[in-house]
């Protein structure tokens, strides 16, 4: 997979004071490696597991950051996109003074199931994962999707949030105008990260405290 850059994004994170880092994951970008995030077949998907294959790595690169002298030791806030989202919802059980907030744009596994639009791979299975995932939450989530995203449309994205939510998961759902050809794209592009900036600032705001320092 090609290592995505989030430009836009990141430089929205620089202008409000946070420090950013935007890390691969083993298996993706060019230097590869193991793959350790499989759910395994369709049918019998363990998106449970997948989650939380992704969040021991997210935690890898947090702790990187906290070692550096230039980060504060708190308030760390955890920004995912589609596999990555899902990972960091399993980082929701964190204890919230070192973990501020969880920001997710279209988190999810198993989208475009067989290369076909608006179809996802044993959604089922995805919404029994986003209960277990919900259990135990103490940090808050952001959960993001586009209008126009084919694959974690908002209706069945909505029903994910609403199933992390139903066990203890604090979620604000927003659904965002429609971006470029495929709103799952979104937080890579700039007219997508405009389009979300409301709900960026308000999921800053409520994190815990966000100031001049950079994190």
């Amino acid at each position: 997979m090609t290592a995505p850059e989030y430009r836009a994004l990141a430089a929205f994170l620089v202008a409000h004071g946070l420090a950013v880092l935007v890390p691969e994951r083993l298996g993706h970008g060019a230097t590869g490696g193991a793959y350790l995030e499989d759910q395994g077949g369709c049918e019998d998907a363990d998106y449970a597991r997948s989650a939380r294959a992704t969040a021991e790595q997210i935690k890898l690169a947090l702790d990187f950051m906290s070692r550096q002298p230039f980060i504060r030791k708190d308030g760390a806030i955890i920004i995912g996109h589609s596999a990555g989202g899902w990972g960091a919802l399993a980082l929701a059980g964190e204890d919230p003074r070192m973990l501020s907030a969880i920001i997710a744009f279209a988190p999810g596994r198993g989208g475009h199931a067989n290369d076909v639009e608006n179809r996802v791979c044993a959604p089922e299975r995805l919404i029994e994962a986003a209960t277990s995932l919900g259990k135990g939450a103490r940090v808050p989530v952001t959960w993001l999707v586009a209008e126009n995203d084919t694959y974690f449309p908002p209706a069945f994205s909505q029903r994910l949030a609403g199933a992390f939510r139903g066990c203890g998961g604090k979620v604000a759902f927003s659904v965002l105008p429609a971006t470029g050809r495929e709103g799952h794209w979104l937080a890579e592009s700039e007219n997508g990260i405009n389009s979300a900036s409301t709900e960026l600032e308000r999921a800053l705001t409520l994190a815990r405290p966000v100031t001049s320092k950079k994190r």
